[in-house]
């Protein structure tokens, strides 16, 4: 027996089958494994602020200084994220990435660039 794939949504790794479909008990996202998973990666296009198509895994620079809430210092400009992961978060808020000195946060992506 064979491990059902990870959700293509949310990246959850307790999917389960029911009939033909696969679910995720994450974020109710259901599909049919047999269909192109890459559907859902290509309606997700993330472009940086130059217009550079952005992809799981990339490395960003902030360009423009930015209030950090509940933090009294603010991420500065030209602060470099690594290892980005594309999310369709609340807000316009597409990134999620954990920045060196601030930990886990979501960021825009017209807040940064591809480095």
């Amino acid at each position: 027996m064979s491990e059902p794939s990870p959700c293509p949504k949310c990246k959850c790794e307790y999917t389960y089958e029911m009939g033909a479909l696969l679910i995720c008990p994450e974020c109710a996202h259901e599909w049919n494994p047999t269909e192109l998973e890459e559907d859902f990666e290509e309606l997700l296009v993330v472009k940086d602020s130059a217009g550079n198509v952005l992809t799981d895994g990339d490395d960003v620079t902030i360009i423009k200084d930015m209030k950090v809430k509940g933090s009294s210092a603010p991420l500065k400009v030209g602060t470099k994220v690594r290892n980005i992961r594309l999310v369709d978060g609340p807000d316009g808020h597409n990134i999620d990435a954990k920045v060196d000195g601030f930990g886990a946060m979501n960021l825009k992506s017209s807040i940064v660039k591809k480095a």
